[in-house]
């Protein structure tokens, strides 16, 4: 009992221990006077999307960057809630700003806006989506975000010096969470930005692993020299991840994080705690069906500490243990976690999210080990769809 305490409690320390080392490696980018000279493609798939559609078109007509530069290309994955008539009115309302219509597309506050229909060829229809728009991109650079986004006025301005300055072939760039109303909000702000650090810790030690599709973007030819999708289209999800470990096989010094608060984009938390459960379930299932091996490790030695705390609480409750061995375990497992989640939190300027820190760190392996257990035996709902693992 001893030994076994020890070494999980020491594996899961050091493994945050060199994210932490990560994380202050990876500087932030310092935008420069790059001419915007590159052009872009916004990939959106949605579906039944009413609620979060304005307040997304809204920040992508507050974009500073040339209109020519960008277009939008949202994906109707089936909506039947009128998504695609707030898009049409969103279209008419800012033609008048428009200087052409190229193609039969129409110009959306003098950028290129188009709407086509998802043709669902696999098990997963977003990545058919992100499929189909990536073949009729006009620009090579292609950035994906979701429907429930809102993005930042100088995204494309950053980015384009980033990829001038550093030329990748795949940038990872920050997300947040865009609301702090509820305690469960604040359960997820807290995951949210142990995974983020996690995530500039992978890259800041050379093994990244993970991404987030909301805020992703990549080349063209690469993803078409990969055959984007193929292998691992069976999976729901995992759009971003799979084609994280693609281009970091492929181009292994070329995949790169743009560490910028003002690249963040912000999506919304889960309202409900069932469908936080089916979000984690979904997240669960394609991190184990990567390839990535040190992503499978860290998956392993995180759910081992917390499943850990868990078995230790249960057996100090019985009397089968002193109490010790849980102290020990719990108050490495909360400094640790602490030492990484105190940088995030200041670079995503959400410390106020700190307070609920000594509360979460009881709740979370409780939390950890119950979707664990859930991912092994059931399917998840998604986008009103049910898909099996």
């Amino acid at each position: 009992m001893i030994a076994i305490t020890i070494i999980i409690s020491i594996t899961y320390f050091l493994l945050i221990f060199f994210f932490i080392l990560g994380f202050y490696r990876i500087r932030e980018f310092k935008s420069g006077d790059s001419i915007e000279s590159l052009g872009f493609s916004i990939v959106i798939p949605f579906r039944n999307e009413v609620e979060n559609l304005p307040k997304l078109l809204k920040s992508i007509s507050q974009l500073n960057y040339p209109k020519d530069k960008f277009e939008i290309i949202l994906v109707n994955d089936d909506s039947n809630d009128g998504s695609v008539g707030i898009i049409e009115k969103y279209k008419d309302l800012n033609s008048k700003s428009a200087t052409s219509c190229p193609s039969a597309d129409q110009q959306a506050g003098g950028f290129r806006m188009s709407i086509i229909n998802n043709v669902q060829k696999s098990n997963s229809p977003k990545k058919d989506a992100i499929d189909i728009a990536i073949k009729k991109a006009n620009f090579n650079w292609i950035i994906t975000t979701d429907a429930d986004c809102i993005v930042p006025s100088n995204w494309l301005n950053i980015l384009n010096d980033f990829i001038e300055s550093q030329e990748p072939k795949m940038v990872v760039m920050p997300v947040s969470y865009n609301v702090d109303s509820s305690i469960l909000d604040r359960f997820q702000i807290l995951e949210l930005l142990s995974l983020q650090g996690a995530t500039m810790g992978g890259f800041g030690i050379k093994y990244p692993f993970l991404c987030n599709g909301a805020n992703l973007c990549y080349d063209k030819k690469c993803f078409l020299e990969l055959e984007g999708f193929s292998g691992n289209d069976n999976i729901a999800s995992g759009d971003d991840i799979f084609m994280l470990e693609k281009m970091v096989k492929k181009y292994p010094d070329k995949v790169k994080y743009l560490k910028s608060r003002n690249v963040i984009v912000k999506t919304k938390t889960e309202d409900q705690f069932s469908a936080l459960v089916n979000q984690r379930i979904r997240w669960a299932t394609k991190s184990t069906s990567t390839n990535n091996l040190f992503g499978k490790l860290v998956g392993l030695v995180v759910l081992l500490m917390n499943f850990w705390v868990v078995i230790l609480l249960v057996l100090t409750i019985t009397n089968v243990i002193i109490w010790q061995f849980l102290a020990f375990t719990f108050i490495i497992k909360f400094l640790i976690d602490l030492l990484l989640l105190l940088p995030s939190a200041f670079f995503f300027k959400q410390q106020k999210t700190l307070r609920n820190y000594f509360i979460s760190s009881f709740l979370y392996p409780f939390y950890n080990t119950f979707i664990a257990i859930l991912t092994l035996k059931r399917s998840y709902e998604w986008k009103g769809r049910k898909f099996s693992k």
